[in-house]
């Protein structure tokens, strides 16, 4: 399944020092993890963290589930030893925490090659300069990391996430046009399923491909959310027949259900119904 292409509904974090951790994750029903060796595991853990998770990748048995690896940063004591141990070892991408600049950017690709390279968007100077990272040729994705991005800004924690719109939608902004993937942030309480679901259809309504997850209970619930609806489906579909049966006889003017059916609504509704179809593709093959 092309990268580029597949879904991203939802995205797990995994801590790279789990071993049991790791090996359920080849039966979670989730669109991609990010194996992580920044935040998650502990000082003590790094390098044997390092280790087993090079060695679980090289297994494989991941199926068609994104694989990203979220190493240290470059100025700390383990970045370079994180790049070096995945060379050569099958992942999707590598996941760049704290990114502030293109800069940051070019310091990985320099001692990288043939891998994807995804920025975490969790600074003020990051969302600032979000147009020139995601303009990277190399960068093919965001990870808004609210939880840093909080913490730096200095706002309040509130259901709404209003104090923090302003810098969502800016990186949002700069994905588009570059033309790259952007999943949003976590949502800490995972056992609260109500405020999971405001903030997933926050995201989807915002316009970001998926969720990252901190939990497996999490997965279901962010699948269904960023997935079209059946509704959504039949409505494209309706769309599509309506607009070509105007251009088969060259006359009147598409309308469905009241609104009148433009050429990029048309578009739209093809791009709905080729997400779906991508998402069963993903769902039958796990």
């Amino acid at each position: 399944m092309n990268r580029n292409q597949r879904p991203w509904r939802s995205v797990l974090y995994i801590p790279g020092a789990r071993e049991r951790a790791l090996d359920k994750a080849r039966g979670l029903a989730v669109d991609a993890i990010i194996f992580d060796l920044e935040d998650a595991v502990a000082v003590a853990e790094k390098a044997a963290a390092r280790r087993l998770l090079a060695k679980t990748l090289a297994e494989g048995g991941f199926g068609q589930r994104a694989r990203l690896v979220r190493i240290n940063g470059l100025d700390s004591p383990w970045g370079q030893d994180d790049l070096a141990a995945f060379d050569g070892v099958p992942i999707d991408a590598v996941l760049i925490p704290k990114v502030g600049s293109a800069a940051d950017i070019d310091a990985v690709a320099e001692r990288t090659a043939d891998v994807a390279l995804w920025a975490m968007i969790e600074t003020p100077q990051g969302v600032l300069n979000a147009a020139e990272i995601a303009a990277h040729p190399r960068v093919a994705g965001f990870v808004m990391g609210t939880n840093d991005l909080a913490k730096e800004l200095k706002c309040a924690a509130r259901a709404d996430r209003m104090p923090m719109l302003g810098a969502l939608q800016h990186a949002l902004l700069a994905a588009r046009a570059a033309g790259i993937v952007a999943v949003d942030g976590v949502y800490n309480a995972f056992r609260d399923e109500d405020g999971l679901r405001a903030e997933c259809d926050q995201g989807r309504a915002m316009g970001f491909d998926g969720k990252t997850l901190i939990h497996p209970a999490q997965i279901a619930m962010a699948n269904a959310a960023f997935a079209p609806t059946e509704d959504e489906v039949d409505l494209a579909r309706r769309q599509i027949e309506a607009y070509e049966a105007v251009e088969a006889t060259g006359q009147g003017v598409a309308v469905v259900d009241g609104r009148i059916v433009e050429n990029l609504h048309v578009a739209t509704a093809r791009e709905t119904l080729a997400r779906a179809e991508l998402i069963a593709e993903l769902e039958g093959s796990q």
